[in-house]
């Protein structure tokens, strides 16, 4: 398989996550999310990142945000000030419909973390990485640097992320229970359908190019960026698509996310 390159990856994820915005949009979730935003307690956090973030007071940043929705819901958490960025026109939109109607008012920018804004530098107490951003990623040490760059100094990143565990398995096989992937495996999973969390939509789209991260790089990249890892957990539960609860548990139980804290020197 030919491998591109990071640029050619990167701009190629951003138009492949703009062609599938409007397939998120069309779904009820949109609807009630649009409902439930108005509410001066909303939040779509779950037990484990509510428990772990400690953002009261802090001004904090969250690196791949998506539709905003995650980075609304840290009000309710207590952040004094809240930026989301992301590289996708088309998701920074369907934030910016949430920041109206929710009580808050968050600050959504529009941007790859390769060329941060120089106003996002040493700015901030918490940098925040939920599911699905590292993977996107094709340079992690890289990625971790950009990322350490928006941190003042004793600013901490939170992460909450898949395991690359999962990455192993594939739960639409005939057997999803068979290794199907190497944990070490270099070249990236490409996708031509629209990105989506259910199921598949038939249409083509630009390419998505998902790269694979082991713990040991992901250790690596953070601790090479000036981070100082204080925190790792790993969790037999999935926050991941519902498709992967069918390894949920299991006797023989993998990891299937963890949550890492990482201090700027």
């Amino acid at each position: 398989m030919e491998v591109p390159n990071n640029k050619t990856a990167i701009d190629s994820n951003r138009k492949a996550w703009n062609d599938s915005a409007r397939h998120h949009q069309d779904s009820p979730d949109w609807q009630a999310l649009l409902s439930e935003v108005g509410q001066v307690d909303f939040s779509c956090l779950d037990e484990t990142l509510s428990g772990l973030l400690e953002v009261d007071g802090k001004d904090v940043i969250q690196l791949g945000c998506n539709n905003g929705r995650e980075s609304l819901s840290l009000f309710a958490l207590g952040a004094r000030s809240v930026v989301g960025v992301d590289q996708s026109a088309a998701f920074l939109e369907q934030a910016r419909q949430l920041n109206k109607r929710s009580p808050h008012n968050a600050e959504f920018i529009e941007t790859d973390i390769h060329h941060l804004p120089a106003s996002l530098q040493n700015r901030f107490d918490v940098a925040l990485i939920t599911i699905g951003v590292l993977n996107w990623m094709p340079d992690i040490g890289e990625f971790f640097r950009h990322v350490a760059s928006t941190l003042k100094p004793g600013g901490k990143l939170v992460i909450y992320e898949t395991h690359p565990f999962l990455e192993m398995v594939d739960p639409d096989a005939e057997d999803p229970y068979r290794l199907a992937s190497s944990y070490f495996r270099a070249e990236p999973f490409v996708q031509e359908e629209p990105i989506v969390y259910v199921g598949k939509v038939e249409q083509q789209s630009a390419k998505s190019y998902w790269f694979v991260h082991t713990l040991g790089a992901i250790f690596s990249g953070a601790i090479a960026a000036g981070l100082n890892i204080a925190h790792f957990k790993e969790y037999a539960h999935s926050n991941r698509e519902e498709v992967y609860d069918r390894y949920l548990n299991r006797e023989a139980q993998m990891p299937m996310c963890f949550t890492l804290i990482a201090t700027k020197t």
